[in-house]
């Protein structure tokens, strides 16, 4: 490789990886002639690469580029606004309108994180830190982001005290190109969202993940 362009030998070798799997898969062998890296130094930074889901395997064993890239991509937003900034407005209509705490996950991974977070007046409520990792296997935001049948055709999903006790939420996936790119969500205490949360918050949320995807259009 030539001059470093970041100043940083590794991370330029790394994105140099990337790079080349841009267009096609490649071999191992392949790979580092497209790079001009030693073959092991290739290997190593793909398998590393591979190890933060950036960098994939095809059904040949061949190097690709990664899912979690789709993930970044779809976090970055459009016209140089993240998936955060273009959301906001929406969820914050949501919290106004329902009065509960609202938050946006994106998938990253084996986990959702939160990546944004609007806090509800009450002083009873729900609290999510933005960049709080949670897991995929319980929560209505789970559930649209894995494509739970149910929540699918109800364009919904609703969650009453799965990860946390006397929480209720209720998501609607963001969609692009037919596929869940991030869930918004609304959450309180059951007290006051009731242990029936979707009739009560459905519409607006399904309303304010529709406001997203028009924003992200």
């Amino acid at each position: 490789m030539g001059t470093s362009v970041s100043g940083v030998g590794v991370l330029d070798k790394a994105v140099a990886v990337l790079d080349a799997l841009e267009t096609r898969p490649r071999s191992l062998a392949e790979l580092a002639e497209a790079t001009s890296l030693p073959r092991a130094t290739a290997h190593r930074l793909a398998v590393a690469l591979e190890r933060h889901q950036l960098v994939g395997r095809d059904e040949a064993g061949r190097f690709v580029l990664g899912g979690r890239l789709t993930t970044l991509g779809r976090a970055a937003g459009v016209g140089g606004r993240s998936l955060a900034d273009v959301a906001t407005p929406a969820l914050t209509e949501l919290r106004d309108r329902t009065g509960e705490s609202t938050q946006l996950y994106v998938r990253v991974g084996d986990t959702r994180v939160c990546t944004v977070s609007l806090q509800s007046p009450h002083s009873l409520r729900t609290i999510v830190p933005v960049g709080a990792a949670l897991p995929l296997d319980v929560g209505s935001a789970a559930k649209v982001l894995t494509g739970d049948p149910e929540a699918g055709r109800r364009g919904w999903a609703e969650s009453v005290e799965e990860r946390e006790r006397g929480v209720a939420s209720v998501s609607a996936p963001v969609l692009m190109d037919g596929e869940p790119v991030a869930a918004v969500s609304v959450s309180g205490p059951v007290q006051r969202t009731t242990r029936q949360p979707g009739r009560r918050y459905a519409a607006a949320v399904m309303e304010a993940a529709r406001a997203v995807e028009r924003a992200l259009g």
